[in-house]
């Protein structure tokens, strides 16, 4: 079952991770001040897949691409979410919704806005880290 999600270009400082995977569509859209990403002009979206077998590996090279702080790749299928961080990943079973709460805490922490880390269906903004 592949992997399907969307990797933000402007994310990656290694954009030769783009060639893992298979690019379905992009779409690109005017950076506004929810962005949060004011050094930015725009944002392009490109909605990939990535085959089982891959994930693992593309899901560490996507965290080792990743530009420090504020940013984050997510794929799922049917079963399991990879939620992927500047050198941190996350499998989530999808089954289990409260395995989301670590990885909201970790990327409140990181300070990526709560409205930004919409994959999670569990995240509240009391549930803000201190």
């Amino acid at each position: 079952m592949d992997y399907e999600g969307v990797i933000i270009e402007e994310s990656l400082k290694d954009k030769g991770v783009l060639k893992l995977v298979e690019v379905v569509t992009t779409k690109v859209e005017p950076v506004t001040k929810e962005h949060k990403t004011p050094w930015l002009k725009q944002w392009t979206l490109h909605t990939v897949k990535i085959s089982e077998s891959n994930i693992d590996k593309v899901a560490e090279v996507i965290s080792k691409s990743l530009e420090p702080n504020y940013w984050y790749a997510d794929f799922k299928n049917s079963k399991h979410h990879y939620i992927i961080f500047p050198n941190k990943v996350f499998k989530v079973d999808r089954s289990k919704p409260e395995q989301y709460k670590q990885v909201s805490s970790y990327g409140l922490g990181l300070g990526i806005p709560d409205y930004q880390l919409d994959f999670s269906p569990v995240i509240r903004q009391w549930e803000r880290p201190e």
